[in-house]
């Protein structure tokens, strides 16, 4: 539970936590090759925990001491995933392309994690059919088979983020070649291909949205400093823009965050990159005024991350004109939209669009965190209320934030967190 006093505006500078959706993946990856991979610059977020839990019920030796992860995937045994580690991430699908090519076969079920929508996993399943796996669904429960994957050319319907790092997993042993089409470009698609690279993967193609994949005969371990996590810096950024104040992100790539950069830009924050390029970068922001209205469609990449659709409402929530949010990944992102009326926010909801009237100050309010982001949406909206609100379940927030709340401190916001 958080308890934030509002209206206290930021300061300060600060570096972001690894990108919980590159590491995750390549946590996958691991299992492909036999010895001790090395990833290093990894948050120490619940999600990491689960999956290192995953890894170690499949006969693997993890240790995580600081920000260096090392998983060493030799002793793996097992092939089948408890339906209770599944239901409480969605990243536990990442495991089927893997297991599917190292040991033939894997047991595991639909996965949880947070509920913002349908988000299917049958393309995932679709491109690995394509490659020859046989999958049944027994209520729920999924059981597939594959004496050896074989190349194949596959075009995505969408391009899934999951589905292409699934496929590029199970592509990288595989006999021949795949081609796969329409593929997703986000940040950690490119940086996952980069880490099966290092592991003696041929793969080429990424930044065109059509990936080819020539299959090896054998993988290596491998060491990798993970990027900035972008989705992190960018709920800082909105912390500062709905707070007001100046701030500074160090950590990340700019180049990630053009869309976002370009949001806030247009709300009127001043925004300056200085440093070299890539995450020595720095971030700076001022933000003297209330937030102009906007209007953003979510998209993949490089559109406007649907991660930070909700972070980005509640900032207009506490702004100086109309806006207008068009959600076009996931159908269910905007129950931390209605959660904002606790705040006394204006919002009203048509389909895949909320259109948002700024009001400020916000009035302090008690809400529950809906999921990851969301909840970061209520701690940004608590920070433009006039008095103190709390936010409950914080659980949500720790499997993508090492530690908002600490994060948030440092930057100058009254904010403490109890633990129930």
């Amino acid at each position: 539970m958080f308890k934030v006093q509002g209206l206290k505006p930021l300061h300060g500078k600060i570096k972001v936590q690894g990108a919980k959706n590159a590491v995750l993946p390549m946590m996958a990856v691991s299992l492909l090759t036999e010895g001790r991979t090395e990833i290093r610059n990894v948050p120490r977020i619940s999600d990491v925990f689960l999956m290192a839990e995953i890894l170690r019920d499949l006969g693997c030796q993890v240790m995580f001491q600081d920000d260096v992860l090392e998983i060493d995937a030799s002793g793996l045994s097992g092939t089948v995933i408890s339906e209770k580690t599944v239901g409480k991430m969605r990243s536990s699908s990442l495991l089927l392309g893997p297991l599917l090519s190292r040991a033939g076969e894997v047991t595991t079920w639909y996965p949880g994690g947070c509920v913002i929508g349908k988000r299917p996993i049958d393309f995932h399943l679709d491109v690995l059919r394509a490659m020859g796996a046989e999958i049944l669904d027994d209520g729920g429960m999924l059981i597939a088979k594959a004496k050896k994957l074989c190349g194949t050319t596959f075009r995505f319907p969408y391009p899934s983020v999951g589905a292409t790092e699934n496929a590029l997993m199970a592509a990288a042993l595989a006999s021949g070649t795949t081609k796969l089409l329409n593929c997703a470009r986000e940040p950690e698609i490119m940086e996952l291909c980069s880490f099966l690279r290092s592991m003696g993967a041929k793969i080429s193609g990424e930044r065109t949205g059509t990936i080819t994949v020539d299959g090896v005969e054998k993988l290596f371990p491998t060491d990798h400093v993970t990027a900035g996590d972008r989705i992190c810096a960018g709920t800082y950024l909105a912390a500062a823009a709905a707070a007001g104040g100046e701030i500074e992100i160090t950590g990340v790539d700019p180049v990630v965050l053009v869309e976002p950069l370009k949001a806030l830009r247009k709300m009127g924050a001043g925004i300056r990159i200085s440093g070299a390029t890539g995450p020595k970068a720095r971030i700076g922001m001022v933000m003297e005024r209330r937030p102009a209205g906007v209007e953003i469609d979510t998209g993949p990449y490089p559109g406007f991350p649907t991660d930070l659709q909700s972070v980005f409402l509640a900032v207009e929530a506490a702004g100086s004109g109309e806006s207008r949010f068009k959600e076009t990944v996931y159908e269910a992102r905007f129950e931390a939209a209605m959660r904002l009326a606790a705040f006394g926010a204006d919002v009203s909801l048509h389909k895949d669009t909320a259109i948002i009237r700024g009001r400020y100050p916000l009035v302090p309010g008690i809400a529950e965190t809906p999921d990851l982001r969301g909840g970061a949406a209520l701690l940004v909206a608590a920070l433009a209320a006039d008095g103190l609100s709390v936010i409950s379940d914080s659980g949500h927030l720790k499997r993508g934030y090492e530690d908002i709340g600490r994060d948030l401190r440092k930057l100058g916001a009254d904010i403490e967190e109890d633990e129930l």
